[in-house]
């Protein structure tokens, strides 16, 4: 009964590191803060939609498939779960129920340009969590929570008035959108399809307080608050064709989208007079208007990635493997509409370029690591009038932990890593934006549905 006890306690440990990483998720994603004012149009800043993997190399997705890890950009890829028998019949330690959930250390500089002033701030944000299961051979499931954008801003102005005296401005955001899914993706001979479902919602929270600031007449503060919440499902589709160029080589090429969504919303507008107490804060003194529950919609824009990735030695462990990938993203923002009116936004596209490189194993640590990296430029969906272009470079790693344990001969658990850099805005912008983000995953995977021997 020795073997039960320890599979126990091995369990019991998993359990707890799960329990553990779910607080740090929770305390995070409520309480994450961050400064961005480009975060006030549309449905705020967008997050990374890709697997830390991916954001190591540039993040090129929609060809890429991996059975240690989950690549959710593309459905289709979940088909590459292999099952216990396909890996028995490979002699490697896969055939595996993976568990992938990553966070993202951000670090913001906002500059006005000519401006040497700066303004940084630094958060700890959840990044996405999902679970992969193999339910028979080239067909696999995946389901998890990810955030689609973020909302955060805060910025005060004062200014004088032609009359003489001061008034003092603060405008604040709080938001952004989620995306609980689930998945299937099914290969049929060279071809996989996949379909992510899920429900897509979130709020946005816009609010903008003004002070008058004068020695000898005492006026009301004012607030102007929009309150919104929406949700609605959400489809996306992918494709992936691979086929061997060589006996080593194999060339896949990937197709993903969604088509334009109608999110249902809910607004109350609030205007009224407030107090400040330092103690406890905005009290309200009256309310000068305000409407609940206006019904309306968000029409979130369709979207559509090709790619194609060529990847050498895929399958043989005891060679090197290298893989490079391009991916070309096109989104309709200039189609997103809420409660029927347009934004500063405008369609976007993006270039993806990247790869990775795992060295031949030897005993060497570092020669088991995957080194990845890539770079994107495309322009930001903002639209003030002037483009906002960006760009970003990455570099990650796959760093695979040693399994000493002979009851956890099936697991494999790899930690990624991404380091990003990306710069929004130029000289001829109002603001702009340059972000550093380290993202580590822990890709957590065990052999699925094993017969356990008692004794």
């Amino acid at each position: 009964m020795q073997l039960v006890k320890l599979t126990i306690e091995k369990k019991s440990t998993l359990l707890n590191a799960l329990v553990c990483l779910l607080s740090i998720f929770y305390s995070q994603f409520i309480t994450a803060q961050d400064n961005s004012p480009y975060s006030r149009y549309a449905i705020g800043d967008i997050v990374p939609s890709t697997n830390i993997a991916s954001r190591g190399m540039g993040k090129i997705a929609v060809a890429y498939s991996d059975f240690l890890s989950i690549n959710f950009s593309n459905p289709a890829s979940y088909s590459a779960f292999q099952t216990l028998k396909e890996a028995k019949s490979k002699k490697i330690q896969s055939g595996r129920i993976i568990f992938d959930v990553g966070i993202n250390y951000e670090s913001r500089t906002l500059q006005e340009p000519n401006n040497p002033s700066k303004f940084k701030a630094q958060n700890l944000l959840f990044s996405y969590m999902q679970v992969g299961v193999p339910l028979r051979s080239n067909l696999g499931l995946s389901f998890g929570l990810r955030p689609v954008s973020r909302i955060n801003y805060k910025v005060s102005t004062r200014e004088k008035l032609s009359f003489g005296d001061s008034v003092y401005t603060l405008y604040t955001g709080d938001g952004g959108s989620y995306l609980p899914n689930i998945g299937l993706g099914y290969k049929i001979n060279k071809l996989s399809v996949g379909l992510n479902a899920g429900y897509l919602f979130g709020k946005k929270d816009y609010s903008s307080r003004r002070i008058f600031i004068n020695d000898s007449i005492d006026y009301y503060s004012s607030n102007h608050e929009t309150k919104t919440v929406f949700g609605n499902i959400f489809l996306q589709g992918g494709l992936q064709y691979s086929d061997s160029i060589n006996k080593s080589t194999i060339l896949t090429i990937g197709a993903t989208g969604n088509l334009a969504t109608t999110l249902n919303a809910h607004q109350d507008i609030i205007r009224e007079t407030f107090t400040r107490d330092a103690s406890v804060g905005d009290l309200r003194i009256d309310s000068v208007f305000e409407q609940n529950d206006i019904r309306g919609t968000l029409k979130y824009p369709s979207s559509f990635t090709v790619g194609f990735a060529l990847e050498k030695n895929k399958e043989d462990y005891k060679k090197a493997n290298w893989l490079l990938g391009i991916d070309f993203t096109a989104t309709s923002w200039s189609a997103y509409r809420f409660y029927g009116k347009s934004d500063f936004t405008r369609n976007t596209w993006e270039i993806k370029v990247g790869g990775k490189l795992r060295p031949v194993p030897k005993k060497s640590y570092f020669s088991n690591v995957t080194y990845r990296g890539g770079f994107s430029i495309g322009p930001d969906y903002v639209n003030t009038g002037i483009n906002l272009p960006q760009y970003g470079v990455s570099f990650g790693m796959g760093l695979p932990v040693a399994n000493f344990s002979q009851l956890a001969r099936g697991q494999a658990t790899i930690i990624n890593m991404a380091f990003e850099y990306n710069k929004r805005g130029n000289n001829s912008n109002l603001l702009k934006e340059n972000m550093f983000r380290v993202s580590v995953g822990l890709s957590l995977s065990d052999i699925w549905f094993v017969k356990r021997k008692y004794e």
